[in-house]
């Protein structure tokens, strides 16, 4: 029963090990989204911490080789991971106005100091292992043997702590509920270890952790995860953390992740919103004055883009790409995206195109996970695959973020595009934060666009191309090119935003 109790905490403290690296990006991701930057310092300083695990554990296990000190460390371990979703909230609270203020200062400290809390669950967590094996060698000759059966087994328990969160315990029991699961089973393992070794009086103490968990737990009405003015709905997908919003103005709004940007806009009595969404419309002009009998759009989200289309072009065959079901389902909930002639995919952008995409007049890319662009979403062979399904009329849009004075993104995917289509023209939307791109199968010009203006009868779309002519310009921008191979986007986006917060 000894052994099979320690064969148990290790195969358990691999299992949480990973898990709680998986939960630790769930925690952040309302507040600070999920680039590959998050998960870069997750994984980073999880590393870490288990370096330190590793060699503490393997002194530790030197000085004081008995079961019931290891049993102790990871009901400490259990316990800290149990708090530390309660503890963090003060520190991602910090966030919301940092970033809604762009300061880097408050922002940093939230983001290190939610992550500094990992220090003792993941650290203690790191001891198991080695300590393990100083318990299980008996005999030199096989300390191999122990050792590799042991790191099997708290590997093979990482493995099933990955799927087994992102797939069962995030859906049943959300982001807490997954903290408060890895510390109740951590905290009962180490509670059978102990009763062996001691009486029930000296375990008292490990019982009144296991207590304390299940009271915080039972206590935890679950609540709003960030709260914000307005807010309607807020759910947690596989892909996202999604917020409904109402403001002041009327205007319903979807928000995703850390919030710092809307990416669908509604008003039962408006047809354009002010947004970018509206430069779309006058995508299909740089090629023809008639309207689009097509369009794939892809970054559905909420259907602000499909909804402008239906509204203004008529009930035109429109297929609507969103990675993310969970923001269809919203879509259709809250924003009324439920035109006839829109059928809305769940799938990656990029993979629809290569397996099932039809010809369109119109491919609309609004693809952020702001503020980052998919990498795959941007390069010459993605833009190859857009231009094999245009039809001889086709126009492609790109929606592209920006800075007042920092274009440096803009002028990537624009000199991207040059590369694969023979026009490229640029808009500019007054928000100083965003540069529509246009591209066309046809070699175009300027003046093809203002004589195709010309002649249009909707007093929307005219709004708009009023709008967006005196910022048109051609594309004259040559590098950098983005490829498949080398597309450092996530960097360039987080540069751009440094100087923007920074004033540069």
């Amino acid at each position: 029963m000894k052994d099979f109790i320690l064969l148990l905490m290790v195969f358990l403290g691999g299992f949480a090990t990973m898990g709680v690296e998986m939960a630790a990006s769930r925690l952040l991701r309302p507040f600070f989204g999920d680039s590959i930057l998050i998960w870069a310092n997750i994984i980073g300083l999880i590393l870490i911490y288990l370096t330190l695990g590793y060699y503490l554990g393997g002194r530790w296990a030197d000085r004081d080789p008995r079961a019931v000190t290891l049993y102790r460390i990871i009901a400490i371990a259990g316990f800290a991971i149990g708090v530390l979703p309660y503890i963090a909230r003060p520190f991602l609270q910090l966030a919301i106005p940092a970033l809604q203020h762009f300061d880097p200062g408050f922002g940093f400290i939230s983001f290190v100091g939610t992550l500094v809390l990992f220090v003792v669950p993941v650290t203690l967590l790191g001891c198991v292992s080695p300590f393990a094996i100083r318990l299980s060698t008996r005999d030199v000759s096989s300390s191999g043997s122990t050792a590799g059966k042991l790191y099997a087994l708290s590997t093979f328990g990482s493995i099933l702590g990955v799927f087994a969160t992102v797939f069962v315990l995030f859906q049943l029991l959300g982001t807490r509920g997954t903290f408060v699961a890895f510390s109740l089973a951590l905290l009962a393992g180490a509670l059978a270890g102990i009763l062996q070794e001691w009486k029930i009086a000296r375990a008292l103490k490990y019982v009144a952790l296991f207590a304390i968990i299940v009271i915080l737990a039972a206590l935890d009405s679950g609540g709003i995860v960030k709260a914000a003015p307005g807010l309607i709905d807020e759910i947690e997908s596989p892909y996202n953390y999604i917020q409904v919003i109402d403001d002041p103005s009327g205007w319903r709004l979807l928000t995703v992740n850390e919030g710092e940007a809307y990416q669908s806009a509604y008003r039962a009595d408006r047809v354009l919103t002010g947004g970018i969404w509206d430069l779309f419309l006058v995508a299909p002009t740089f090629a023809s004055a008639d309207a689009p009998r097509s369009s794939l759009m892809i970054g559905l989200a909420a259907g602000t883009t499909a909804r402008e289309y239906t509204l203004v072009y008529g009930q035109i065959p429109i297929d609507g790409v969103e990675l993310d079901p969970a923001i269809i389902a919203v879509g259709q909930k809250y924003f009324a995206m439920t035109q006839p002639n829109l059928r809305a995919i769940a799938d990656d952008g990029r993979n629809f195109l290569q397996t099932r995409a039809g010809q369109y007049d119109v491919i609309a890319i609004d693809a952020y996970r702001q503020p980052y662009i998919p990498f795959h979403l941007t390069t010459v062979e993605f833009f190859r695959a857009t231009r094999e399904h245009l039809t001889p009329r086709g126009v492609v849009a790109v929606n592209a973020a920006r800075t007042p004075r920092d274009y440096r993104l803009v002028d990537a995917l624009a000199a991207t595009m040059r590369q694969v289509f023979p026009s490229v023209y640029l808009i500019d939307h007054p928000n100083n934060a965003n540069t529509l791109i246009v591209a066309t199968l046809a070699p175009t010009r300027l003046e093809d666009l203002r004589a195709n203006a010309a002649r249009l009868n909707d007093a929307n779309l005219r709004a708009v191309a009023e709008q967006a002519l005196p910022s048109t310009r051609a594309a004259t921008q040559q590098e950098p090119v983005f490829t498949d191979n080398h597309a450092p986007v996530e960097n360039l986006i987080n540069d751009i935003i440094l100087r923007y917060a920074l004033g540069q």
